[in-house]
C-alpha cells in the first residue's frame, strides 16, 4: 500500500497542492492535517505511522513536512525501515536503506532543520526592529476604534448587551472583554 502525508502548519494554508501531488505519485490513501511541525505528537501522523506495515510505501512532498528535526527525522526514518517501510520524500526522490541513502537522509534533514532555525531566527530579529519603533503594538490590529467602543459601552447605561452589540455590529463578546478591561484598568 501507498500512503500520503501532507501538513501545513497553520489553518490558513492549503493542503490541496500537496495532497494532489502524493495522489498524482500514486499514494492511494491520504493522511493529513493542518499541525504545527514543532510537536512531534501530530496527530495524523501518530495514526499513520500506526497503520504502515512492511511493504508498504509512505510518500511525503518534502523532508519538512515529514520530521521536526534532524534527530527526529533519522529517528523514525530508521524506525520506518525497521518495520520494512519505504520512504519516498517527491523533492529528494526514494530514501534507501543504504549508507548512502542514510547520509543524504542525515544531510538535507540537517539543511532542513537550519533553514526552519533560519527563519525563526529571521522573524525575531524582524519583531525586535519593529518593538523599537513608535506605536507598535504586537498581535492582530484593533477591529474597533477607542471613539466606537466609547459610544458602544456608553450605549450600555441604557441598552443591553445584546441591543448594543446588533446596533454598533460588534460581538457580544468583545464588549464584555472591553468593559473588563476598563474595570481592571480603574481599579489600583
Amino acid at each position: 500500500m501507498i500512503y500520503g502525508y501532507a501538513r501545513v502548519s497553520t489553518i490558513g494554508q492549503d493542503l490541496n497542492s500537496q495532497i494532489e501531488a502524493l495522489k498524482a505519485n500514486g499514494a492511494n490513501v491520504i493522511y493529513s492535517e493542518k499541525f504545527t511541525g514543532t510537536k512531534k505528537d501530530r496527530p495524523e501522523f501518530i495514526r499513520l505511522l500506526s497503520v504502515l506495515q512492511s511493504g508498504d510505501t509512505l510518500i511525503v512532498t518534502k523532508l519538512d513536512r515529514f520530521a521536526r528535526s534532524t534527530v527526529d527525522a533519522i529517528t523514525t526514518v530508521k524506525e520506518l525501515f525497521n518495520r520494512g517501510v519505504k520512504i519516498h520524500v517527491l523533492n529528494m526522490g526514494v530514501i534507501e536503506d543504504t549508507v548512502t541513502g542514510r547520509l543524504i537522509l542525515t544531510i538535507f534533514s540537517g539543511f532542513a532543520e537550519f533553514e526552519r532555525d533560519m527563519i525563526v531566527e529571521r522573524t525575531q530579529e524582524g519583531k525586535a526592529i519593529a518593538r523599537q519603533k513608535d506605536g507598535f503594538t504586537e498581535g492582530r490590529p484593533r477591529a474597533y476604534t477607542k471613539k466606537q467602543l466609547d459610544h458602544a459601552i456608553a450605549l450600555l447605561n441604557d441598552n443591553s448587551y445584546n441591543e448594543v452589540a446588533a446596533k454598533m455590529g460588534i460581538s457580544k463578546s468583545t464588549l464584555i472583554r472591553e468593559v473588563r478591561r476598563r474595570r481592571a484598568a480603574e481599579t489600583p
